[in-house]
């Protein structure tokens, strides 16, 4: 990075541009490194759930409890003295014959509760058997939906292959206005990921691996029609034996290679549809039991004429008296090739003594040559521009080849090179050598020792021959490979031209951490809802979210179509926070591919602000909807433990110094304060939430309110039975911030026992529970059921007569207080907040104040116990005063079309 002088100091200083590149180009790297680490570790700790399931796993299991029991501790680690203790405890508590089960099958029963606990709590990284198989069924095809777009997944592992097969294709199809990008196959989360918003794929040379073969699939579940390409006979292990440069290898690398073939062959198999570079190949292709085979020739390319007119624009610096004879060899093995032209050669090189060779790459050659000294000059491997360099510095180029099946295959891309620069060559006369080489004419074909001798001296002595016919080989490389001929004749015919893509509705990008089939929490709720009336107001509509990790799968994005909307779902990455690299070149995949006019972000943490900025980068205007605190704090819901605010920064503690929490703090504000002020809108579910906001910062006039609706209730609320006891529900799950732990301390303090509690355990519907009341010391009636769907409200809130929801922080709408409202069941609420705006005080609920007391709860709930005959038949009166669904789309179409109309 150059350094500028400052004008007025003339100290160098690095410009503030370079600086933010440098930065943005760090951020990259490190971002790059955490998604690698963090697909180590996922590979490690599926390897190590494989190892624990072995059988052999299983069968050391005594003999490990007898280790660690030598040792003084039980197998899960807990020391002998500390698990006595634990013991008599239970003892006294829980009786002999529940405390020995404990004892002895508690330490699996508690790892896995431990386990379930940790997945309960961490819902972005988990799925249930039935969501993994929903996200791998077949999708719409992307071609209805997307731009047009072809993706290359590559092997890039050799330079002239990369070349000739990947960059020159890729010219190709861009002057036949395809978008196109290649991914390295090895960076499997990427090719994933580009397969989402890909219309069209082809594989080049990769093999069919565990990380390719889920690819492929992937592939066909999209609707894509895979393609496998190749440019050499590599797939057919029985020829390719017979290839005499092998022998050159050694034992364990040829072993290697015919491992190698055997994966080509399975992708190629898994594609079903081949590519080749010669007739030859694809007709190997089709005896493999492919039937759809094309093929495309190596040909040349923009670069290569370039390079050439520069090259042959320069005189040559060469010694009029020698001769220069030059041999490309691309990888170590060609030695068995080199080897038919090897006794001509030399025999050539003793008759006419001004002929030398040039060999560029790796080569193993006869000790024959050593008497010709500096004679033999060799050059490691170069790039491309410097080997058409060091080639155009030479008299003729030699293409030797062992007559098989497997080099029959092989294309005629040595010839072209050495044509394009006007040089003369000496090929062995394979099938696509004898399709361009007149011998004598254009260049020679040899065979035999004898004719490669004769075709050298014959080259060597005539100057004249040399020119004629290197300007031939020229004129025959043009008129059967110039880049335009390609295109016309054999491209455009293979991949056509884009088709022509338009939409004629807005397209609206709703981006939520959730949505379905893993519906959790309000804001999904509400995203999911909002879809029908927004299509039904002229708008169409996308989501991105996040996924779960499936473990045959990298861990790049999924598209998938569910609710009559296409969904993009991406991997969070553990630990993204406030701000998610990763996920913001996500997001700008997603736009560009789709071509979102508006983007509307709902409940983002763990996704990060980075989307915004995507955003702004590319003038898309996006609305932001302020469902809880995340926008201000790590924290989502954001309390002390007396249950007090403390979001300003004049509230936030002095620290000394310049503290690691200050700075991150202060870091954080100005990322996500970019965000907002950039957000064509900002909304609030509530008044209570909208003036959070504002206390910290947010200017008022910035913020509009949009109430969010909910599922009204589909038929009147169930009769309560009669003398039932007063029913309580509550949804809000384990977590300390939604109040389990006061309702449990309220209930615990109670002397009655004339009620029943109705617990929804969100986990129960992944197979495990997360909500333990065995340990409840109460005198009522507990009962855990499974989280319900939208269209089970009605029948759960059948069972319920007062809703329990003792939030500790000021939530910024209460959905389930709404849902409960509208039908008719009474709700026990902390104020202030969103969740209390619609509740009138002994009208329709009862307020408690936020504070970390159960002493207001069990009041509240007692006086309803005392007064349980009013819920016979109990109607709440206000209902007309509740948004619903309608509503909210109403004004959100209203708020899409002012800011679609002024954006540029």
């Amino acid at each position: 990075m150059p350094e500028l002088p400052d004008p007025n100091t003339g100290v160098p200083f690095v410009s503030e541009t370079a600086d933010h590149e440098v930065i943005s180009a760090s951020l990259y790297l490190a971002t790059h490194r955490a998604d690698s680490l963090q697909a180590e570790l996922r590979l490690a700790t599926q390897q190590l759930k494989l190892m624990r399931r072995s059988l052999s796993w299983r069968m050391m299991e005594p003999l490990r409890w007898v280790r660690a029991l030598t040792l003084g501790r039980l197998p899960r680690g807990v020391p002998l003295n500390e698990a006595w203790v634990h013991m008599q405890d239970a003892l006294r508590t829980e009786g002999v014959k529940k405390a020995v089960s404990r004892f002895v099958a508690g330490g699996i029963a508690k790892r896995r509760l431990s386990r379930h606990r940790d997945q309960a709590n961490d819902p972005l990284f988990v799925s249930t058997k039935a969501q993994a198989a929903f996200l791998r069924q077949p999708t719409l095809k992307a071609s209805s939906i997307l731009r047009p777009r072809y993706l290359l997944i590559a092997d890039m592992g050799l330079q002239q292959c990369t070349k000739y097969r990947v960059t020159q294709k890729a010219e190709l199809l861009r002057r036949l206005g395809w978008t196109v990008q290649i991914v390295d196959w090895e960076d499997s989360n990427e090719a994933l990921s580009s397969l989402q918003v890909a219309t069209q794929v082809l594989f080049y040379r990769v093999p069919g691996v565990a990380s390719v073969l889920p690819l492929i699939a992937e592939a066909k579940r999209l609707g894509l029609k895979p393609r496998w390409e190749i440019d050499d006979l590599l797939f057919n292990k029985i020829l390719y034996r017979r290839n005499g440069n092998l022998a050159t290898l050694s034992h364990q690398e040829q072993q290697e290679l015919y491992q190698l073939s055997d994966n080509y062959l399975r992708a190629l198999h898994a594609c079903g549809c081949g590519l080749a570079s010669t007739e030859a190949l694809a007709k190997q292709m089709g005896e493999a039991g492919v039937e759809d085979v094309i093929v495309l020739e190596n040909a040349l390319d923009e670069e290569t004429l370039r390079l050439a007119e520069a090259l042959l624009a320069v005189p040559p610096s060469r010694d009029p008296e020698k001769i220069w004879v030059c041999y490309g060899s691309g990888s170590r093995a060609h030695d068995a090739d080199f080897k038919c032209a090897e006794t001509g050669l030399i025999e050539a090189m003793q008759q006419d003594p001004r002929i030398n060779l040039l060999i560029v790459g790796p080569l193993r050659i006869s000790k024959d040559f050593a008497p010709f000294g500096a004679r033999v000059k060799r050059r490691s491997e170069l790039s491309y521009a410097a080997y058409l360099g060091e080639l155009a510095q030479t008299d003729i180029a030699i293409a030797p080849l062992e007559t098989t099946v497997f080099n029959d295959c092989k294309s005629n891309i040595k010839f072209l090179e050495a044509a394009i620069l006007e040089l003369p060559s000496i090929c062995s006369p394979t099938d696509t050598y004898r399709q361009v080489i007149q011998s004598g004419q254009n260049g020679f074909l040899a065979e035999k020792a004898e004719a490669w001798r004769d075709a050298l001296l014959l080259l060597a002595r005539d100057p004249a021959l040399r020119q004629r016919l290197g300007r031939r080989a020229r004129e025959t490389a043009l008129s059967l490979y110039a880049p335009e001929r390609i295109l016309t004749q054999q491209a455009a015919p293979i991949f056509g031209r884009p088709p022509a893509f338009a939409h004629k509705a807005p397209r609206i990008l709703q981006v939520n951490l959730f949505f379905a089939p893993r519906s959790y929490g309000g804001a999904t709720i509400v995203v999911e809802a909002m879809l029908d009336p927004l299509a039904k107001a002229g708008f169409e509509n996308s989501v991105m979210t996040t996924r779960p990790v499936i473990d045959e799968l990298p861990d790049g994005a999924l598209r998938y179509r569910i609710l009559g909307t296409d969904v993009f779902s991406v991997v969070a990455g553990r630990n993204g926070g406030a701000d998610n690299l990763t996920i913001e070149r996500q997001i700008e995949r997603w736009i560009d591919a789709w071509d979102a006019d508006l983007v509307h972000f709902h409940a983002i943490q763990e996704m990060g602000v980075g989307m915004a900025r995507a955003c702004q980068r590319r003038g898309i205007p996006y609305v932001v909807s302020l469902h809880d605190c995340w926008w201000l704090s790590d924290n989502l819901f954001i309390t002390r433990d007396d249950g007090q605010y403390h979001l300003k920064s004049s509230e936030i503690p002095p620290a000394p110094g310049d503290s690691t929490r200050t700075r991150y703090l202060n870091e954080r504000r100005k990322l996500m304060r970019q965000a907002l002020d950039g957000a064509a809108a900002i909304l609030s579910p509530s008044e209570e939430h909208k003036s959070l906001y504002v206390r910290n910062g947010v200017p008022a006039d910035r913020i509009q309110i949009n109430r969010n609706g909910f599922t009204w209730p589909s038929r009147p609320k169930a009769k309560r039975p009669s003398g039932a006891e007063l029913r309580f529900g509550f949804v809000g799950g384990t977590g300390k911030i939604k109040g389990s732990g006061l309702i449990r301390k309220a209930l615990e303090s109670m002397t009655r026992g004339d009620w029943e509690l109705v617990l929804v355990d969100n986990t129960l519907n992944l197979g495990y529970p997360s909500i333990d009341t065995s340990e409840w010391l109460v005198k009522g009636t507990i009962r855990t059921v499974p989280a319900y769907t939208q269209a089970e409200l009605d029948d759960f809130y059948d069972q319920v007569d007062v809703l329990l929801f003792p939030s500790q922080w000021r939530e910024s709408y209460g959905l389930t207080v709404r849902e409960a409202l509208s039908r008719d069941v009474w709700v026990i609420s902390t104020a202030p907040g969103g969740q209390a705006e619609e509740i009138v005080d002994g009208v329709n609920g009862s307020l408690i104040p936020i504070i970390d007391d159960p002493a207001p709860l069990q009041e509240a709930i007692e006086a309803l116990l005392d007064r349980k005959d009013r819920f016979d038949g109990y109607i709440n009166p206000n209902k007309a005063s509740l948004p619903s669904y309608d509503d909210q789309a109403q004004e959100l179409a209203s708020l899409y079309r002012r800011i679609l109309d002024r954006a540029p």
